[in-house]
C-alpha cells in the first residue's frame, strides 16, 4: 500500500511540474496579447472538485480533463457525480465542490431566495438545445391519432394540442396526469410547461409566498420532480406518464420500448441556452484566476465538441459512455450527440444541432438568456410578486458574467488557441440577443422587455397579479 501511494504521489508531482512548465509558457505567451489577457496570474488554487449529472451535457467537464485542457491551466480537477440536482447545488454552497454542471435556472433560483438562498453565478454556457419530451407507449397510442401524418410518419413539431385530449379525458374520468421534470428551475421544467401551455394545458402555478412550492395550483398537468436517470423507471411503473428531460433519457425509452420522445427542445425553442457552469460568488471572489483558467479550459472543450462539423463526437461518445461520466450505452448516447434523434422506434431523423456546444455563441452567458428563466419563475409563480424590467435587467447582471469569459476568451486569443471571430465581438457586445422568434408558438422574446414579453400569454401570471 506504502509503494502505491508513493508511486501516485510521484506520478502526481511529475505532473504537476509538466503542468507548470504549460503554465509558464502560457503565461509568457500572453505578453503579445492584450492587458486583459495579460492580467491572469497563477491559479489560486490548484486541486478543484467539481460535480455533475449523468447527462450528455456534462460533456464539456469530462472533454477538459480527458484532453488535459485543466492541466494546461495548472489545474488538478476531480469530476463527481452527483446524486440529482439538490445535492449538487447544496455542494457548492457549503463547499465541498468548488463548482458544476448546473441548470440554467440553478444560478438564479439560488440567487433570488426561492430554495436554498446563495450567491450564485456563471461565467460558462455548457451548450444549447439537449432535451426532450417523451410520453408513455399507452399515451402515444391514444394522442397519436391526432397527429398529422405525411408518407405514413408523424409531422415535425408535434405540439402539446394533441395531447390536450388526452389529459381532457383523464380528468374527466378524474385520473391526475403526471408529469415528471427534473428540478424546479431546471430548464425542463420550464420547457415542459411552455409546451403545455402553448398548447391549452395549464401546468400549475407555485405560491411560496403561502408556503405552496408544488407548482401544482390550478393545474391540469400535475409536475413533479423524479431525478434525469430514474425518468424511464418511473414512466414504466405508471407513477407518471410523460417526462421532460436531457439526453439519454429519451433515448433510452426509445431502446427500452417503453415510450416515445414527442418532441425536442430545439422544437420548442431553437437553440435554447440549457446548462450552466456554476460557482459561489464568494468562491469566484477568492480565486480569479483559477476561474479565469477553468473556463478558459472548458471553452477548449466545447470548440473541440463542435469542431470540424461534430467529426469529434465519436471520440466523445466513447468518453461519455464511460461508467465514471454518463455510464450508458455507446449506441444509446450515439443517437443524439451524432447528429440525429428517435422518436418512434425507427423514426430516426437529422437533427444536426440537437447538441450544440460551441456552435452559435453557445458558451457565452447571455443576460438575455438570465432573464428568459427569470420570466418563466414570474410566469409560473416562483417569483410571486410583480417585478419592474429594471430588476430583471439587475439580476442578470448579478449572476451572469460575460466579463469574466471575456477574459478567458481574449486569452485564448492571444495564446492562438482560438480565433477573434469565435466569439461575439467584446468592445459592441452588449449581452443581448436580438428578438427571438423561433418558438412554438411563435411568441417573440425580447430580453430587454420581459414584463411586455409576459403580457402576451394567456396562460401565466403576469402584471399586478399575485395569487
Amino acid at each position: 500500500m506504502k509503494s502505491s501511494t508513493s508511486l501516485f504521489d510521484i506520478s502526481k508531482a511529475v505532473k504537476k511540474f509538466a503542468c507548470s512548465l504549460a503554465v509558464v509558457t502560457s503565461l509568457g505567451s500572453l505578453t503579445a496579447g492584450s492587458a486583459m489577457a495579460e492580467d491572469i496570474g497563477w491559479p489560486e488554487k490548484e486541486e478543484l472538485k467539481f460535480g455533475f449529472i449523468k447527462l450528455t451535457d456534462m460533456a464539456p467537464l469530462a472533454i477538459a480533463y480527458e484532453k488535459g485542457y485543466f492541466e494546461d491551466e495548472g489545474l488538478y480537477v476531480t469530476l463527481e457525480a452527483q446524486a440529482n440536482w439538490k445535492v449538487l447545488l447544496d455542494r457548492v454552497i457549503d463547499g465541498q465542490l468548488d463548482g458544476a454542471h448546473m441548470l440554467a435556472g440553478q444560478p438564479l433560483g439560488a440567487t433570488i431566495g426561492f430554495g436554498t438562498q446563495s450567491h450564485i453565478i456563471t461565467a460558462f454556457s455548457m451548450d444549447l438545445n439537449g432535451n426532450g419530451i417523451t410520453v408513455s407507449n399507452d399515451v402515444w397510442e391514444q394522442m397519436s391519432k391526432y397527429v398529422p401524418e405525411k408518407d405514413g410518419v408523424p409531422v415535425h413539431p408535434i405540439k402539446a394540442d394533441y395531447l390536450k385530449p388526452v389529459v381532457d379525458s383523464y380528468r374527466t374520468a378524474g385520473k391526475p396526469f403526471n408529469m415528471g421534470m427534473v428540478f424546479p428551475v431546471s430548464t425542463h421544467n420550464y420547457e415542459l410547461r411552455y409546451w403545455l401551455a402553448a398548447g391549452g394545458i395549464h401546468p400549475g402555478y407555485y405560491a411560496p409566498h403561502k408556503g405552496d412550492t408544488s407548482g401544482q395550483i390550478d393545474a391540469e398537468a400535475l409536475l413533479s420532480v423524479t431525478p434525469p436517470p430514474q425518468m424511464p423507471a418511473t414512466m414504466e411503473a405508471g407513477t407518471i406518464y410523460g417526462y421532460c428531460v436531457g439526453e439519454p433519457w429519451n433515448q433510452q425509452a426509445v431502446f427500452k420500448g417503453i415510450g416515445v420522445p414527442v418532441i425536442t427542445d430545439y422544437e420548442i425553442w431553437k437553440n435554447n441556452p440549457e446548462k450552466v457552469f456554476g460557482v459561489s460568488k464568494a468562491w469566484a471572489d477568492e480565486n480569479p484566476n483559477t476561474h479565469i483558467r477553468v473556463v478558459k479550459a472548458m471553452i477548449r472543450a466545447a470548440m473541440w465538441l463542435d469542431a470540424n462539423n461534430n467529426a469529434n463526437r465519436p471520440e466523445a461518445v466513447k468518453i461519455l459512455a464511460k461508467a465514471n461520466y454518463v455510464g450508458a450505452d455507446e449506441e444509446v448516447l450515439a443517437n443524439s450527440m451524432t447528429g440525429t434523434f428517435e422518436y418512434e422506434k425507427g423514426d430516426k431523423r437529422e437533427v444536426p444541432d440537437f447538441n450544440v456546444f460551441f456552435r452559435y455563441n453557445a458558451t457565452y452567458p447571455y443576460y438575455s438568456d438570465a432573464i428568459w428563466y427569470l420570466t418563466q419563475m414570474r410566469r409560473w409563480g416562483q417569483i410571486s410578486e410583480p417585478k419592474s424590467d429594471d430588476w430583471f435587467m439587475k439580476t442578470a447582471r448579478e449572476v451572469y458574467r460575460p466579463d469574466i469569459y471575456a477574459q478567458a476568451a481574449k486569452a485564448l486569443i492571444a495564446e492562438g488557441k482560438a480565433k477573434a471571430e469565435d466569439f461575439p465581438d467584446f468592445a459592441t457586445e452588449t449581452g443581448f440577443k436580438a428578438p427571438q422568434s423561433e418558438f412554438i408558438d411563435d411568441v417573440v422574446y425580447d430580453g430587454t422587455k420581459p414584463n411586455a414579453y409576459l403580457e402576451q400569454f394567456s396562460i401565466g401570471l403576469k402584471g399586478e397579479t399575485v395569487l
